[in-house]
């Protein structure tokens, strides 16, 4: 996937407004258990996976990459950033794995300080993915998709950049949290009523306006969801939810309860759909009590 210079603004995600007939929102959750799977396929057509994840339950974390960069430099960044995430998260205060400094990249106060975690995590991805490049010019301009969920007292903290989206469904139904860094995508922020027909015809129409690598700066959205019992959560790269409609996602994920299963349907549905990429996904449920 090429990366776009055209500038890409994210607005705040918030839950979609209901109508007075429509569901209450559901009562967020004070504690709970998290159950969580995923599942990666090269797919048809590539002979090499540049999808990367990391499902940690007693972390509360789930992460998911998508590379890219000639030879082996798409594999090397998802693995190099999705570790890093994990490495990060697991050191408390935004302190480093190999640093003793307190948040080294600053602290943020529009964010929580799980934010702020999430935030130095794909930060300190971002320099080591810029150093290892420069380091080894089979690696050079490299870079990753990368979407993060941290589940911490009954919220759900979620970071990203790229076009790997985040989806959660509850009794509301399934709606998107991320929003996509793309070029199409900005353009239909820019212009709601653009023709999308048209714009999938366009030569950047698979353009991404930010990674984490490849270029010096990445801008890192968070936002932050309520988590609410029976709450299902959905991560994917775009080889999985460019092939699938949101309500067949929506009806997969309902109709399968291990996330495993979960999982695999929706990759294996992708590739059935024609999916050209890597298809991963990650599928993780909250619900009260210990676990079984």
């Amino acid at each position: 996937m090429p990366l776009s210079s055209v500038p890409s603004a994210v607005p705040s995600w918030k839950p979609r407004a209901e109508t007075e007939k429509g569901p209450a929102e559901p009562e967020p959750m004070t504690g709970g258990t998290l159950a969580a799977a995923g599942f990666t396929d090269c797919g048809r057509c590539r002979s090499n996976n540049e999808d990367c994840f990391r499902v940690e339950p007693a972390l509360g974390l789930l992460v998911i990459a998508d590379g890219m960069g000639g030879h082996a430099g798409g594999e090397v960044a998802a693995r190099m950033a999705v570790g890093t995430v994990a490495e990060c998260v697991r050191h408390p205060n935004g302190r480093l794995p190999d640093s003793d400094r307190v948040w080294p990249f600053g602290f943020d106060d529009t964010l929580s300080v799980t934010g702020n975690r999430l935030r130095t995590a794909f930060q300190a991805a971002h320099l080591r993915l810029l150093e290892a490049s420069l380091l080894d010019s089979d690696l050079a301009g490299m870079g990753t998709t990368l979407v993060a969920a941290l589940a911490v007292d009954g919220r759900l903290t979620v970071a990203w950049a790229g076009d790997s989206r985040l989806y959660v469904v509850d009794s509301r139904g399934l709606r998107q949290v991320t929003a996509d860094d793309s070029w199409i995508a900005a353009r239909l922020r820019d212009d709601p009523d653009a023709d999308r027909e048209r714009l999938l015809q366009h030569p950047l129409r698979n353009a991404l306006t930010n990674v984490v690598g490849t270029t010096s700066r990445t801008n890192v959205h968070v936002v932050e969801v309520a988590l609410t019992p029976g709450m299902t959560v959905v991560l994917t790269t775009d080889g999985v939810h460019g092939s699938l409609q949101e309500r067949h996602i929506a009806h997969l994920v309902s109709g399968r309860p291990l996330p495993a299963d979960a999982a695999a349907d929706l990759v294996a549905a992708a590739i059935g759909a024609g999916s050209s990429d890597n298809c991963t996904a990650i599928v993780a449920r909250w619900s009260l009590g210990e676990p079984a």
